[in-house]
């Protein structure tokens, strides 16, 4: 019992892990990358679908994106997806192409997203923190429950602190890299 909630547990974290590189991805440095606009769902006939879906996402410098939609159609759910997101790039409509420009980033400009990558690595903290206070919820009941022995309990304690801060480390050195990319 206790070894599948530190297990499930894992999972959890990994997800949450797999959440702030995607976040990560999202944040602009100092090239743009396909992967900014791949996942974000647009609106397409009244379903939710990624831009992948729609289209071919390319890089055509390291500045300019561009979505070449397999149907003229998608432009404006595309475009409403990307404006959702609130990224913040020039964008030109060539009919079912959409360009999308960044302008170089200022000294101003890169503080801002520094800030930025510090909001979403605390955030990214605090639900480790919550997932490994859920589990230690769980322990605890199975342990009251009478279905974890105490050591097990304690034992189950110290493996999901072990994994958090395993965790934490590898957000850390992710949040790092993007602050060196951000400040060039």
């Amino acid at each position: 019992m206790f070894q599948f909630i530190i297990d499930q547990s894992k999972k959890d974290f990994q997800k949450a892990l797999d959440d702030f590189k995607s976040e990560m991805v999202k944040l602009r440095a100092s090239n743009l990358s396909p992967e900014l606009l791949e996942d974000i769902k647009a609106d397409c006939f009244g379903s939710e679908m990624p831009i992948k879906q729609l289209g071919a996402v390319s890089a055509l410098s390291a500045r300019e994106l561009m979505v070449q939609l397999w149907d003229k159609s998608y432009v404006d759910g595309v475009l409403k997806a990307i404006e959702r997101e609130g990224i913040i790039l020039g964008i030109r409509v060539d009919g079912a192409s959409i360009y999308l420009s960044a302008p170089p980033l200022t000294a101003e400009s890169r503080q801002d997203l520094i800030k930025l990558l510090n909001k979403k690595k605390e955030d990214a903290f605090q639900e480790l923190r919550r997932l490994r206070d859920k589990a230690w919820k769980d322990l605890q009941e199975g342990f009251t429950k009478s279905e974890i022995r105490e050591d097990d309990k304690f034992k189950g304690r110290d493996k999901l602190d072990e994994a958090v801060r395993d965790f934490r480390e590898k957000m850390e050195e992710i949040a790092d890299r993007k602050e060196k990319e951000i400040l060039g």
